[in-house]
């Protein structure tokens, strides 16, 4: 939904992220101008049902009122939780108090104050740990991490073995079955392997922490800011954040699949510059951008 540093532009939005996993949506972090631009995507609103905020810095959660009151307006009903750092439930209900504004659904947070990685979310699908970060205030990113699904079941040698469907959810949850004349027909005979789980890492803001490499080892893909170029490399350490290399090295010593690059300093007019540097370390690289859809 956006992937800029700091004030929005006419055409680039701060931070915001729609991650679809085996048809769950989970929206990551909230700049302003996240509804508008959910709409423009056409993502659906009830589909939403948490919200993960990284830090209080406004680029990444000054949206997050407006959709809240926006799923109010739409007269929504299923609850929505919030996760965030402890001040997050602070600033929205003051807002909301402030305002005389309610909400037609149930609101909840889960505010979030350790500095060692903790599963925060987990559910038959998903399982979301915390990435503790390097920034200038208390932050964290997110690693969501689908769970091992179901073997695959081979048909043909179901039919084969005479098999009744009644047994296919037990043949693909891992049991053997046993035939009428007492045979056993081992599960290995009659499933394959399900595809490996995904992981999705996310790593914004931050300055260069090679502790993230080791939590994410293997991730099939990574978001990790790069605010700055090498030329500005100074700058990482007083405002903690990024270069693209230093994103890339992330990714190198982690072994993850996949790097995009985001939270790009407004100062640069080619983002292929961010791609480049990065390249020279981690080739795999790719860029964000405001509507960019990428598929694992």
């Amino acid at each position: 939904m956006g992937c800029y540093a700091a004030a929005p532009g006419a055409f680039k939005n701060p931070s915001s992220q729609v991650l679809d996993i085996r048809n769950r949506l989970f929206l990551i972090d909230c700049g302003e101008g996240t509804q508008v631009a959910l709409r423009r995507n056409k993502i659906k609103f009830s589909r939403i049902k948490n919200i993960f905020i990284s830090h209080l810095h406004g680029d990444h959660f000054f949206g997050l009122m407006g959709v809240i009151t926006t799923f109010s307006l739409l007269k929504r009903t299923a609850p929505l939780t919030i996760y965030g750092p402890k001040g997050i439930k602070e600033v929205v209900l003051l807002q909301l108090k402030l305002s005389q504004g309610f909400t037609s659904y149930p609101l909840y947070f889960k505010e979030l104050e350790s500095k060692t990685a903790t599963v925060i979310y987990e559910d038959d699908e998903v399982m979301v740990t915390t990435i503790p970060l390097k920034h200038r205030i208390y932050a964290n990113g997110f690693c969501f991490q689908e769970k091992q699904g179901e073997r695959k079941l081979d048909i043909n040698a179901a039919l084969n073995h005479n098999i009744d469907k009644a047994y296919f959810n037990k043949i693909k949850q891992g049991g053997n079955i046993t035939l009428d004349s007492g045979e056993v027909i081992l599960n290995e005979d009659l499933t394959e392997d399900p595809p490996p789980p995904k992981s999705y890492a996310y790593c914004s803001d931050t300055a260069y922490k090679p502790a993230i490499a080791e939590q994410i080892q293997g991730a099939t893909m990574l978001y990790h800011e790069a605010t700055f170029l090498d030329s500005h490399e100074h700058l990482c350490k007083p405002t903690g954040h990024s270069t693209a290399k230093q994103a890339a090295q992330i990714a190198k010593d982690a072994q993850v699949g996949q790097l995009i690059l985001g939270h790009y300093s407004t100062r640069y007019g080619h983002l292929n510059l961010f791609k480049e540097e990065a390249q020279t370390i981690f080739k795999n690289t790719y860029l964000a951008d405001d509507g960019a859809v990428f598929e694992v």
